[in-house]
């Protein structure tokens, strides 16, 4: 995930408002820029009216999308506006996309001039991300508001949420906007942004009914939206502004048909476009209580859907999920891939998503995490991390051995590490309690033997053939035991055996504030114990403590800093730990979104197998209403959140949280196609 290259160069004037000297353009009006907001783009949206009369009776979303994020003033009068009008079962997805973001410090200095706004800014202050291109979710009110900020390039960034870049398809499987607030900076003074892709862009995201609203009535302008399928309309402007425009699409543009020669741009088969249509009835099934699957239920519940959780035990967690501390930590690089960018991108939601939990006892502390370099390449592999990041302290940076020490709260004998201060550790079995503790989820102890899709209903059986449940949506969260159903006995998934420790507090250790992370980790004390680990053992099926894998993680913490191993002065002979089974993959990258119809699949992409650029303009072959969310690895509860909000988009109908190559990098059916490719099965 590369960094923001473009930093606004801004003036301040005496009202204290921001004057971008790069663009030479106000960001809001010097009349009033909260009324320009409201006139300019909630009036002529006709959202308070629309809001109103939106049916009560069934929950559903409202998506608006904006170009030129600034300052956040439009997003935030919108977000009012909706808290003052819209159903409460309802939940506005707010998307605005900025390719020069302000800093936290400067983005606090200009929406101070608006305190009418100030519960909903400093929702959006705390929240705020990292300056790093790519797409940051934030629950801007929880069950109500959601904002995704896409910090890059506007037609870049709006092209990812497309669902395929094959131009004969680029209107299949997108979820549309309602709305669009069209707020980049004047086109005569950013003519990169206003350009015909943009509008292209619009009218594929875009339905009849879609309304926009612009300060501008440039010509050039107009004529890009009644190209896309908008009927235009000038109207006057804020503030004595001559002309403005507003307009809603009438008709949408046609798509040529595909045909075996429509060809990519790129050359590549759409086999990630799934065209099959989301369920209508809100009802869904998951299987599995771990980690995945209580993200899972509960982001559909939260969306209105009627939810039954199926797990083959008691209680959610009992198994790779139920380690009594889980720890919040990045793997970052320096180098950038679909790998580092999903981490990446997870980890920052994942200390948004725990923070409301880090607020309340017993449910884990954001106490920062220390990483600890264990050989010099990775000391020096360390330093560039920090120097790749060294905009963003909040989410890492690079201390000297003093500085960790101090942070440690004991003495390290390691010369410098990797600091996270808004990492930390969690309590899983509490956390997944929590999330499906749900009036619209149902629990239910079972164990599935195998699934059958009959009359557009998922069923599930057990070992005998007697039915269990039934929906029309299913999703399988279930670690490694997802690979057991015929329908994805395909997927390489590997079962990894990790083993944790859990030693008495020390004198000394009882001190430690901080997670380290090395060869080993250690936690700080909760309960009176640490927690340290894990083992990795690959196709190892022993589900009972080993005292060998006990010394090995002791080992393990002495190679990461033998001071840590020195301060727990542990008994090894009375130690206690537990044993789980990671689900990974051959990428070690989870699998989340459509299962794919194997047989079919393969079948329809076999030329690939000559040649792995063939045309082939058809999109992939999946299952009805089935989906899958597992392979997380050791890094489940980083990971798991973000997945889940994706996977809920997409059973949703919704634009997704998460860019279109990273979509496609986490696609079930990329085992399939490299395999074809490859000439295996």
């Amino acid at each position: 995930m590369s960094k923001i290259l473009n930093r606004p160069e801004l003036d301040w004037d005496k009202q204290g408002q921001p004057f971008s000297t790069t663009f030479q353009d106000r960001y809001f009006s010097a009349v009033s820029g909260i009324e320009e907001s409201r006139q300019v783009f909630l009036h002529h949206n006709r959202l308070a009216e629309r809001w109103a009369n939106l049916n009560s009776d069934d929950g559903g979303h409202f998506t608006l999308i904006e170009t030129g994020f600034g300052t956040g003033l439009n997003c935030l009068c919108a977000a009012d506006l909706w808290l003052k009008t819209a159903p409460s079962n309802w939940q506005l997805h707010l998307i605005s996309v900025e390719k020069a973001p302000l800093n936290a410090s400067e983005l606090q200095r200009a929406l101070a001039l608006w305190p009418e706004l100030s519960t909903l800014s400093e929702q959006l202050q705390q929240q705020y991300p990292p300056l790093l291109t790519g797409q940051h979710q934030i629950d801007l009110v929880p069950d109500r508001i959601r904002l995704s900020l896409l910090f890059g390039d506007a037609t870049e960034m709006l092209e990812q949420l497309r669902a395929s870049d094959h131009k004969a398809w680029r209107r299949t499987g997108n979820a549309k906007a309602d709305a669009w607030f069209l707020d980049g900076f004047a086109p005569a003074k950013n003519p990169d942004m206003w350009q015909p892709e943009l509008f292209q862009i619009l009218a594929d995201l875009s339905t009849i009914g879609t309304s926009f609203a612009t300060f501008t009535a440039s010509g050039a302008v107009r004529r890009g939206l009644q190209q896309a399928g908008f009927e235009v309309e000038k109207v006057a402007g804020f503030a004595g502004k001559r002309e403005m425009l507003r307009g809603v699409m009438q008709s949408e543009p046609e798509v040529s048909p595909p045909t075996d020669n429509a060809r990519n741009r790129n050359g590549i088969a759409p086999w990630s476009l799934n065209p099959n249509p989301p369920a209508q009835q809100k009802t869904v099934l998951v299987i599995g209580a771990g980690i995945a699957g209580c993200t899972t239920a509960n982001a559909l519940a939260k969306r209105g859907w009627q939810v039954t959780l199926i797990e083959r035990h008691p209680m959610p967690a009992a198994e790779a999920s139920g380690n009594p501390q889980a720890v919040i930590y990045p793997k970052l690089s320096k180098q950038d891939s679909d790998l580092s960018r999903y981490g990446l991108h997870s980890l920052l939601y994942a200390q948004r998503f725990y923070r409301p939990f880090w607020q309340r006892d017993d449910y884990g502390q954001q106490c920062g995490v220390l990483m600890l370099p264990s050989s010099a390449k990775q000391r020096s592999d360390f330093t560039a991390i920090g120097e790749r990041f060294a905009d963003s302290p909040q989410l890492v940076q690079w201390v000297d051995g003093d500085k960790a020490s101090t942070l440690a709260g004991i003495d390290l004998s390691a010369d410098g590490a990797l600091h996270c201060p808004s990492m930390g550790w969690i309590r899983p079995a509490n956390i997944c309690a929590e999330l499906i503790d749900h009036p619209n989820i149902r629990h239910q102890c079972a164990e599935v033997d195998h699934l059958q899709n009959r009359n557009d209903e998922w069923h599930l059986l057990d070992k005998n053939g007697a039915e269990l449940a039934q929906a029309a949506t299913l999703v399988l969260a279930a670690s490694h035991q997802v690979g057991k159903f015929e329908q994805t006995n395909h997927l390489p998934l590997k079962s990894i055996r990790g083993q944790i420790s859990t030693v008495t507090t020390s004198s000394a250790s009882e001190s430690l504030q901080s997670v380290i992370c090395g060869d080993g980790y250690l936690t700080p004390a909760h309960q009176g114990h640490h927690s340290l680990g894990a083992s990795y053992n690959l196709n190892d099926h022993c589900d009972q403590l080993r005292h060998s894998d006990h010394l090995a993680n002791f080992a393990a913490l002495k190679k990461t800093d033998p001071m840590l191993a020195d301060a727990l002065n542990a008994d090894l002979d009375s130690i206690d730990g537990r044993v789980g089974f990671r689900c990974t993959t051959p990428d070690y990258l989870p699998i989340v979104g459509s299962a794919p119809d194997p047989e079919a699949m393969r079948e329809r992409f076999a030329p690939l197998s000559k040649n792995a650029r063939a045309e082939i303009p058809l999109p992939g072959i999946y299952y009805p209403n089935l989906y899958l969310n597992c392979g997380h690895g050791s890094r489940g509860f980083s990971y798991a959140p973000l997945a889940a909000e994706l996977l809920a988009a997409q059973i949703n109908g919704e634009m997704p949280p998460v860019e279109r190559k990273l979509r496609d990098a986490l696609n079930p059916a990329r085992f399939l196609i490299r395999g074809i490719k490859r000439g295996k099965r």
